[in-house]
């Protein structure tokens, strides 16, 4: 009697292995690297100019895009270490391509290394990048329903970001819904309201890094 044998490999064990490498060197430096994500214009590059001016942190960036380099020049104008990825229609960056570009960053001086992921909820939450852990950001005009209709970025990033919280009074937007609703996926991830404009939000986060930092370093091999 013939038998059927099915051979299940995933579509991405070539790139986590790169992520594990990535992983691996991380630990040995005792360098933290955070995967950032959310939509098109939620904010990301901004906190990331809030953060250089005001944390004293040293970074690196890897700034994903699909074209031009626009927002790896704001950072670049700050003194921040980076390195533009153009994806050309790519809806995410993987491990092996965040290894090629970590070669062209003073990884050795830095605290934390940032990617930014491409502008999208959904693709870059499922590939590992060998990060420490994702931040998902949402900015209010997307609204407050997007936890639950993108549940899988909210229930695995450590820490929710709400950004343009400044918008709040002409949107809206239903702040006890949301926060039930990232309760309910992620009762772990602390939210943290973050006004770009006015910095409001960009201490607590700054915080939360350098706690993260701190236990990176204290493993660190």
């Amino acid at each position: 009697m013939s038998r059927i044998v099915t051979l299940q490999q995933s579509i991405m064990a070539e790139d986590e292995r790169f992520a594990a490498a990535i992983r691996e060197s991380n630990e040995r430096r005792g360098l933290l690297m955070v995967n950032m994500i959310g939509s098109p214009g939620c904010g990301k590059t901004t906190l990331l100019e809030r953060t250089a001016q005001s944390s004293g942190l040293s970074f690196g960036v890897i700034e994903g895009d699909l074209a031009t380099n626009r927002d790896a020049e704001r950072l670049d104008r700050l003194g921040v270490p980076v390195v533009q990825v153009n994806t050309h229609g790519g809806c995410h960056l993987e491990a092996n391509i965040i290894e090629k570009a970590m070669e062209s960053l003073p990884l050795d001086s830095l605290d934390v290394l940032f990617v930014e992921n491409v502008g999208n909820l959904v693709c870059p939450a499922e590939f590992d990048l060998g990060e420490d852990f994702k931040a998902a950001l949402l900015s209010t005009p997307e609204g407050a329903d997007k936890p639950l209709k993108y549940p899988y970025l909210f229930s695995s990033s450590k820490v929710v970001l709400l950004t343009k919280v400044d918008l709040l009074p002409y949107l809206p937007f239903d702040m006890k819904m949301f926060s039930e609703d990232v309760k309910k996926l992620n009762p772990e991830a602390p939210v943290i309201s973050v006004n770009g404009m006015t910095g409001e939000g960009v201490q607590e986060w700054t915080d939360l890094l350098r706690e993260k930092i701190r236990e990176k370093k204290a493993h660190a091999r």
